[in-house]
């Protein structure tokens, strides 16, 4: 399936032939908030942009070229329909997602998806398990998130997708969304890591319990600190590892992130966050990357959109560190 792409010509932040050893990095917008209880995260790619992601990323190092929006259906608003609100047109979004994910990483650049709800990550992390298979290398899943997003049917009060696309990417789910990359589960549970978890369903959590995730909650914060937290959820990359990180805004505390349609207390501090990224990018892994739930129609001024962008420097390198990072010691960081 074709990806539809909006009709803008692609930016790239330089012109000419990437420097060598330059990393390309693809900005994928998918505005729709279709598997989500609250409209305006479709909203959330044009905020990012605004927000100066482009020419942030440009700084770090990163050739940019930013591919516009992917297009689907309208969001019809519809009640749930055998456990499911808007499962129709979360596939189709999905099926475009997934086709503009996979096109760039077969082009051996690096997608950065701008939700969006999180539903999304279903069509990117599907693209990206897919190409993992192709190319026989490992994945990790860094799933930065308030929620679990670990819900089927049975157990979901809403019907709403965006609560579920971990649970459908390890094999739990509509057949619609199962197999989008081409075999269903996507995942391992054990490829997967959760970071900042603070709310789930009382069924969502033994059902994260029977599967044996591993989620660090903000409790586990809490009691052991960020560093400790990012250590155990890093170990055992290898060099070859394809890192993906889905970062749902909602991982942040509302104080500093209000921008999001389902805030939860009690999130990450700014410094936490800042810890928590500064620590991925030292493992030089990142191949691939989510920002979802933006929601600027319950923003302040940008503000969240803003954060985000700071978070994603960091992510990929930018870092107040003065003496080589300790915990990764062979990545090749740029700091």
């Amino acid at each position: 399936m074709a990806s539809a792409v909006r009709a803008r010509e692609p930016a790239t932040a330089r012109v000419g032939v990437p420097a060598a050893g330059q990393r390309t990095a693809s900005l994928i917008g998918a505005p729709t908030d279709i598997g989500a209880s609250d409209r305006g995260s479709s909203m959330g790619p044009e905020a990012l942009r605004v927000a100066g992601l482009q020419a942030a990323l440009t700084q770090r190092g990163l050739e940019v070229v930013d591919c516009g929006n992917v297009s689907g259906p309208a969001n019809p608003g519809l009640i749930k329909v055998n456990g499911y609100r808007n499962l129709a047109q979360a596939t189709a979004w999905n099926h475009e997602v997934h086709d503009a994910v996979y096109g760039e990483l077969r082009a051996q650049r690096l997608p950065i998806l701008l939700g969006g709800d999180h539903s999304l990550s279903i069509g990117s992390i599907s693209a990206v398990a897919r190409h993992c298979r192709a190319t026989n290398r490992p994945l990790r899943v860094l799933w930065l998130d308030a929620h679990a997003d670990f819900n089927t049917r049975e157990l979901s009060p809403s019907g709403s997708l965006h609560g579920m696309p971990l649970a459908c990417l390890c094999g739990f789910g509509p057949r619609e969304l199962l197999r989008i990359g081409g075999e269903s589960p996507a995942l391992e549970a054990q490829w997967v890591r959760q970071v900042g978890i603070r709310s789930i369903d009382a069924g969502e959590r033994r059902f994260v319990q029977h599967q044996e995730l591993a989620v660090f909650d903000m409790r586990f914060i809490d009691e052991n600190g960020m560093r400790k937290t990012m250590e155990l959820a890093l170990e055992g990359l290898h060099a070859d590892t394809h890192l993906h990180v889905s970062f749902d805004v909602d991982f942040l505390d509302p104080e500093i992130a209000p921008g999001v349609g389902t805030t939860v207390p009690g999130g990450l501090s700014y410094r936490e966050a800042q810890l928590c990224m500064e620590m991925i990018a030292d493992t030089g892994r990142v191949a691939s990357v989510d920002i979802m739930e933006l929601n600027p129609a319950l923003d302040v001024r940008n503000k969240t959109a803003v954060l985000a962008v700071d978070l994603m420097e960091s992510l990929f390198g930018k870092s107040t560190l003065m003496q080589k990072p300790l915990a990764f010691a062979d990545a090749l960081i740029d700091t």
